[in-house]
């Protein structure tokens, strides 16, 4: 099961909303942007606080912020955003993008992925794309206890791992920022990119290549 502890809210699924406002943006909103047709439509889902969803504001691009966290929500300003659970979205709009990132597929419970790509596949347009990050096997099986980094300030180390069944790994990580001091704990699945391929035709949707050269970010169109 999910969980979390340290200062402030925690979400659902274990996340704490004021580490994430402190987590500066990586790479994902490059990615996304060059995947996406200019001054195009992006649905993200699982947007958290944002810190995707303001850099491709800032680039042009329409977004829709979607996260199951009112208090993740709060964050988001200039998107348009809904309070829903991913899986169980259906908008009745289609988007030149739909983001599934923050390695939401692999999730061990299969029937969740099954709705999560579902979802994905019934709010992506015509000639458009479905963005997913996700662990490649060669990423999971680089995971280990007592690995991180710090960055500006905010670290993040794993503190736990174990392989609770075969392919199926929990893992626990602490965040830091000063004094303060979160922990995440939370299950994944180890998926290669046969498992990926088969669940995205599941849900009506191919393969299509990767978006980045660690092949974390992958691409599917509808089928």
């Amino acid at each position: 099961m999910n969980s979390g502890t340290g200062p402030g809210t925690i979400t659902p699924d274990g996340s704490p909303v004021e580490f994430y406002t402190l987590l500066p943006p990586g790479e994902e909103a490059r990615v996304i942007a060059a995947a996406t047709p200019p001054n195009g439509t992006v649905l993200e889902l699982g947007s958290g606080v944002g810190r995707v969803t303001h850099p491709l504001l800032e680039a042009g691009f329409e977004v829709v912020a979607v996260d199951e966290s009112a208090e993740m929500l709060a964050h988001v300003r200039g998107a348009r955003t809904v309070c829903a659970r991913a899986q169980e979205l259906d908008l009745g709009e289609r988007f030149d993008s739909v983001v599934l990132a923050s390695y939401l597929v692999n999730l061990p419970d299969a029937a969740l992925r099954h709705e999560l790509l579902a979802s994905c596949a019934r709010h992506v347009a015509e000639g458009g794309s479905v963005l997913i990050q996700w662990q490649p096997p060669e990423a999971h099986d680089q995971w280990a206890a007592g690995r991180g980094s710090e960055r500006d300030g905010v670290g993040i180390t794993m503190t736990e791992l174990e392989e609770i069944s075969p392919g199926t790994f929990a893992a626990t990580m602490r965040y830091t920022a000063g004094e303060r001091v979160w922990t995440q704990s939370f299950q994944s699945r180890r998926l290669t990119v046969d498992d990926l391929a088969a669940d995205l035709a599941r849900a009506g949707l191919a393969l299509d290549g990767f978006l980045t050269e660690d092949r974390t970010w992958a691409r599917a169109v509808p089928a």
